[in-house]
């Protein structure tokens, strides 16, 4: 093997500051998307006097939001495959410029639905992130670069509560969303400015067919899963809804597995590793809504109710801000996990920290710090598991499908969170007290909620035991082969 020369010396340090900037840009940019959506939770209460609308009809400012984002997700990762990925993560970050300021602009209930919906066609900005990372980082620096650019969400979801409670508190609601406008403008700017295009785009036909027919199948189901409790889930909307999911989803996986160019490749998605990380997905999304539910509720119920914190707000959203700290802390660490015993075991033990972290905050629930430190302890396993999870999803496939592949993923994560979020509404709806005659969630409803959470992350460990193994040095990039071909690295198998 050869030695490198000095001139390769300081090419790979001039690669190794470009890595740098660009795992720092798409950082920020993820940032950016998840403060989007804890943005308007300080102000949901007030959005109907704001909007001038019923609280059900205000509600569609979070479920547009919801139902954009799921089914642009795929989408978008689809086509950024097909024609760059860096192309389409700059309409996911202009879309959601568009809607802050629309939503900035919104004095009524119809421009602010417009405005979020715009804003949930970003959700897809975070799996593109990762899978430019793919192309753009080489094999040795992935997993702490996917690590990073994962923490993001949990860096913009914990600074999103209490900055924008504090915001909302102390100036006009509209402010919120002009200060969405402005980070994403950065965001836009950045990206343009340092994050390159793709060099791995196959091209290929659109299959519109698919498209339409997953997002009828997503936003069925969920606003089965999301409705259902408002309207009754006997009653004829419900069935009516699920009946068309019903219908329609075997016939457009029937049409997938024909078409030679689908918007999901089933086929693939049917892989052991692929199909039990999704699965991993789905438990894990489903496990971390129980800690933003029990959380913020325990701390801000009254003392009186002898187990509630009496915090206000804003002091609920510090408590949650070390979370995203250490989403983002633990990103070496469990980025050596991988490199040294695979992505599997990465996932296996972020699913038992997250379980072990909730059975924490079960007898932990008497003091803020308490709570605060049981949380983190959640959010170690999280951080864990979210970076094994487009680890495992890319060794698997092509790069011609990353972004695909990680969007799927990201859809999986979002449909066990929207999933979770339904059933932990059914059991606080039904195990309940009466606070001078207000009905608040009991101490029994929400320690079911935290049951919930261990339960989902024992299924995500049993289901993380049945993904196939495979090297961890295994993977190469795309960076790496460029770097092969011009002399920055030498090859694998050179003497």
């Amino acid at each position: 093997m050869s030695l490198p020369t000095p001139l390769t010396a300081e090419a790979e340090d001039s690669a190794g500051r470009r890595t740098d900037v660009l795992v720092t840009v798409l950082a920020f940019t993820g940032i950016a998307v998840a403060l989007v959506q804890t943005l308007i939770i300080p102000i949901i209460p007030h959005l109907p006097e704001y909007l001038h609308a019923s609280a059900s009809d205000a509600a569609w400012a979070l479920t547009a939001t919801l139902l954009c984002g799921a089914v642009a997700t795929p989408v978008m990762g689809r086509l950024g495959d097909m024609y760059g990925k860096r192309r389409m993560l700059l309409v996911g970050v202009a879309m959601l410029v568009v809607g802050s300021v629309i939503c900035a602009l919104s004095e009524s209930l119809a421009p602010m639905i417009v405005g979020r919906a715009l804003q949930g066609l970003a959700h897809g900005v975070i799996p593109l992130g990762v899978s430019i990372l793919r192309d753009e980082v080489p094999a040795a620096r992935l997993p702490v670069s996917t690590a990073v650019m994962l923490g993001s969400l949990g860096v913009g979801g914990a600074l999103g509560l209490p900055g924008s409670a504090m915001i909302a508190d102390a100036f006009d609601w509209h402010i919120l969303f002009w200060t969405s406008a402005a980070l994403g403008a950065l965001a836009l700017l950045l990206v343009m400015l340092f994050v390159p295009e793709s060099k791995a785009r196959p091209g290929g036909r659109v299959d519109i067919p698919g498209a339409v027919g997953m997002g009828i199948s997503l936003i069925c189901l969920l606003f089965v899963v999301s409705k259902g409790a408002d309207w009754g889930w006997s009653s004829g909307t419900t069935l009516g809804v699920l009946a068309v999911a019903l219908i329609v989803l075997p016939f457009w996986g029937w049409f997938e597995l024909r078409t030679p160019q689908p918007m999901v490749d089933l086929r693939a998605s049917a892989h052991p590793q692929i199909l039990f990380t999704h699965l991993a997905g789905v438990a894990f999304g489903f496990s971390l809504f129980a800690l933003n539910l029990v959380l913020p509720q325990v701390l801000q119920l009254p003392k009186i109710t002898g187990y509630g914190l009496g915090e206000s707000l804003a002091t609920a959203g510090l408590a949650m801000a070390p979370q995203g700290m250490v989403m983002m802390a633990v990103a070496p660490l469990s980025a050596r996990v991988t490199k040294t015993r695979g992505p599997k075991t990465t996932l296996m033990i972020g699913a038992v920290t997250v379980g072990v972290g909730y059975l924490l905050i079960m007898v932990l629930m008497s003091a803020t710090w308490t709570l605060i430190l049981a949380s983190c302890v959640v959010a170690m396993g999280v951080g864990f598991g979210y970076a094994a999870l487009p680890t495992l999803v890319m060794s698997s496939v092509p790069a011609s499908q990353t972004a695909a592949a990680n969007s799927l993923n990201t859809l999986m994560r979002s449909i066990g969170t929207t999933t979770s979020s339904a059933l932990a509404g059914v059991l606080l709806a039904h195990m309940t007290i009466d606070f001078h005659g207000v009905e608040l969630p009991s101490e029994n409803g929400l320690r079911a909620v935290l049951a919930l959470g261990v339960g989902a992350a024992a299924l995500a460990l049993a289901v993380a035991s049945f993904i196939p193994r495979h090297r961890p040095d295994a993977a190469v990039t795309p960076a790496d082969a460029i770097a092969e071909k011009v002399g920055l690295r030498p090859a694998a198998d050179a003497d």
